[in-house]
């Protein structure tokens, strides 16, 4: 084979789709080959840091306590397998594990008031407020009830017979607007909650899907699209409208269109070019549908699943009325709270409306005694009660929630809002993380329920993770690994040389190897 001409000017063609125009479009803006020089470097060096991370310390951990562990765990030999990712998600797994199987349920006692007249009253909770005359008492759990039942019951005692005021009434509507887009990390959550398949499994569904021309590029961590996007995203939507054969989709976009739903993403929260590296969020391309038919169910359940995320940010949001309302007797208060969606908005494309919510839609705030309620008024007591409550325990991760968890840096952050804010301070990449995920279940130190796809360390794992807890904890930190993927990003962006990175992580690898070797 001939070496190519020297003199030849290369370009690097970037797209964000398999489709035609987008090819053409990435051919006809290509950049000098040396405009992605940070992001190769950035690349190069990531390799290089997972290659020495794992050569010098695999071998020599395995060196120093290899013999024990397999003593300790009755096998003929171990070797200790360490990853600059994935022995901090071994570390967050196993931690979670143990908070769990040390965990003391506490068993506690709430008071509840009812309010109003028979069949036309309301409860609210007691809790003790900073003028409660048990604020700070011994006797409390966490300021919402009582340890012991005797001491809830001799509260009562206290309140029986006094006069009951409304100290407050709000009412309000709340909007709510639907999610940003999916990410990969996003979507692998999604899917491993709905169709219960683990993240690789996601991957290599959604690389498919890119492959045919159905969806953008799926590697990203954007959940936002560009500027440049946004202003031709009704081609996209035209595309669904007009080539994809689904009367449910179809019925979500004819909406859009006999309302006149708002088209236009610039300006609001799903248009962000500060917010995207490399590529923008996942979305339907509205080509492909050749393909869309030789799919399996899953594939399709899946496209699916993305095509209703995208049509739901041109939905308006949803509508709730909420109502607050406070009793004090003496200084003690009781509240209630009702939150009753008044109109579905976005919700009627991304939420399967199953009997529970439709009856959650009809239970409306129409007590009389609530509609005439006034402030300051005095209101009867119908009755107080004890309700037993207990702490739990925190929750497992499953193959998804580890991901996100891997996104935010070792927080399981349930909060949507709160998730994107700490966004970019991560482990691993969206590119990698499943695959990490897949080699610590290979290996044994994770156990995955194929059927809930909850998470679990194995015995094994678990004596792994002491080894490295006590001879090198910090690599068990996802602070610590975050930072060096934020020293990689830095690399990419050129606001740190190559260089810098690489002495930085020679002197930690160099410092670590020779406390170790100390041990031995």
């Amino acid at each position: 084979m001939s070496n190519p001409n020297p003199n030849a000017e290369i370009k690097r063609v970037w797209i964000d789709s398999q489709t035609e125009d987008e090819i053409l479009k990435g051919i006809k803006e290509a950049k000098e080959q040396s405009y992605y020089d940070s992001l190769s470097d950035s690349a190069y060096l990531r390799a290089k840091e997972d290659y020495l991370i794992g050569i010098n310390f695999s071998r020599l951990l395995s060196i120093i306590f290899g013999r024990r562990l397999a003593k300790q765990l009755e096998e003929e030999r171990v070797s200790i397998s360490v990853g600059r990712v994935m022995t901090c998600v071994l570390g967050m797994i196993v931690t979670r594990e143990r908070e769990i199987r040390n965990f003391v349920k506490t068993k506690y006692y709430k008071i509840i008031g009812e309010f109003g007249e028979e069949n036309n009253s309301f409860k609210a909770e007691w809790k003790a407020t900073d003028n409660s005359i048990v604020k700070g008492s011994s006797k409390l759990y966490n300021d919402t009830g009582f340890k012991k039942i005797e001491d809830a019951k001799e509260f009562i005692k206290n309140l029986e017979g006094k006069k009951a005021i409304i100290s407050e009434i709000k009412k309000t509507k709340q909007k709510e607007n639907a999610p940003l887009l999916f990410n990969l990390a996003e979507l692998q959550n999604e899917c491993t909650k709905k169709f219960k398949i683990k993240p690789d499994e996601t991957l290599e569904i959604v690389q498919e899907l890119y492959e045919k021309k159905l969806i953008t590029y799926p590697r990203t961590d954007a959940r936002v699209l560009s500027t440049a996007i946004a202003k031709v995203i009704t081609k996209n939507l035209n595309g669904i409208s007009k080539n994809f054969n689904d009367e449910e989709i179809k019925k979500v976009i004819n909406k859009i269109a006999e309302e006149k739903y708002n088209t236009n993403l610039i300006k609001t929260k799903y248009v962000n070019d500060s917010k995207i590296t490399d590529h923008y969020a996942i979305i339907p391309t509205g080509q492909g549908y050749e393909n869309y038919d030789k799919l399996d169910n899953l594939k399709k359940d899946i496209y699916i699943v993305i095509v209703k995320r995208f049509l739901s940010v041109f939905y308006p949001p949803a509508e709730y009325n909420k109502i607050s309302i406070t009793v004090k007797i003496d200084n003690e208060e009781f509240t209630y709270n009702n939150k009753v969606c008044i109109k579905q908005g976005y919700l009627e494309v991304v939420k399967n409306i199953n009997e529970e919510d439709k009856k959650e839609d009809k239970k409306e705030i129409n007590l009389d005694i609530i509609k005439n309620l006034k402030k300051n008024q005095e209101i009867s007591v119908v009755a107080f009660e004890i309700k037993d409550a207990e702490t739990s325990p925190p929750t497992r991760y499953n193959s998804g929630s580890i991901i996100l968890a891997m996104e935010n840096a070792g927080k399981l952050i349930e909060d949507e809002a709160l998730r994107e804010q700490i966004k970019g301070a991560g482990i691993g990449t969206s590119a990698t993380r499943a695959e990490i995920i897949k080699k610590l279940d290979r290996i044994t130190y994770i156990k995955i329920n194929n059927k809930t796809q909850i998470i679990t360390p194995t015995e094994k794992g678990e004596a792994i993770y002491d080894v490295i807890n006590n001879s090198m904890p910090d690599m068990l930190n996802p602070e610590l690994t975050a930072s060096w993927e934020k020293g990689l990003d830095m690399v990419a962006k050129k606001e740190i040389e190559p260089v810098i990175f690489m002495e930085k992580l020679e002197k930690y690898i160099k410092n670590k190897v020779n406390k170790l070797v100390i041990r031995m």
